[in-house]
């Protein structure tokens, strides 16, 4: 019996290349495919997948909030975040998503077909160099909150845009921002967003 897939990638041309990738195994079968985070969860619970594979960087909500909302509403649909995200945040932001896999976009080809095998039969597949880098990592310093108006910020909202969308006063929107500039010893506000995004604090 076929691993079913829900694919969930935002690049018409690659969605397209790993459709017919895992299309040439006779034990993969993609049952979905999407463009958009926040159509994953409705779609698997319409068809049910055993795996989706997921890119991070996707409109609607990102990968990773996708994934763990999966993971609440359909359990037994595991993840794999196939992404070119290969830095040490993103990773350890992916495992407190409690993904089942993370495999970087630049992996040989058969190592997806194997890796979905793997995640389908229960066991977390992790990129080995990956995994050991995480080690050398600091965690975010950022707040919840710093990092949600950092995360505004950076989707190009102004202060008092950021402080409507929380219900904040716009000074407290500002003081969140001057706080995180401190934080990560950035010049300012771009280059507090270049930083956190180096780092994969931010989605």
């Amino acid at each position: 019996m076929a691993i079913r897939l829900l694919l969930a990638e935002d690049m018409n041309m690659v969605r397209g290349a790993l459709v017919a990738l895992l299309g040439l195994e006779d034990d993969l079968e993609v049952v979905a495919e999407l463009e958009r985070g926040d159509e994953i969860v409705d779609a698997a619970l319409a068809c049910r997948p055993d795996v989706a594979i997921i890119d991070i960087d996707l409109p609607g909500i990102d990968g990773l909030t996708a994934a763990a909302r999966l993971r609440e509403k359909l359990p037994e649909c595991r993840s794999l975040i196939l992404t070119s995200l290969g830095r040490p945040g993103t990773l350890r932001r992916a495992l407190g998503a409690q993904v089942n896999g993370y495999l970087l976009k630049d992996a040989p080809p058969r190592e997806l077909a194997n890796a979905v095998r793997r995640v389908a039969a229960g066991q977390r597949v992790i990129d080995p160099q990956l995994a050991l880098s995480v080690w050398g990592t600091a965690e975010t310093p950022l707040t919840e909150r710093e990092t949600e108006v950092l995360r505004l910020a950076a989707e190009g909202l102004e202060a008092g845009e950021i402080a409507d969308r929380l219900r904040l006063a716009p000074g407290t929107v500002r003081n969140y921002l001057t706080t995180v500039v401190t934080k990560l010893l950035a010049r300012n506000r771009v280059d507090a967003i270049r930083i956190a995004r180096e780092a994969g604090w931010l989605p």
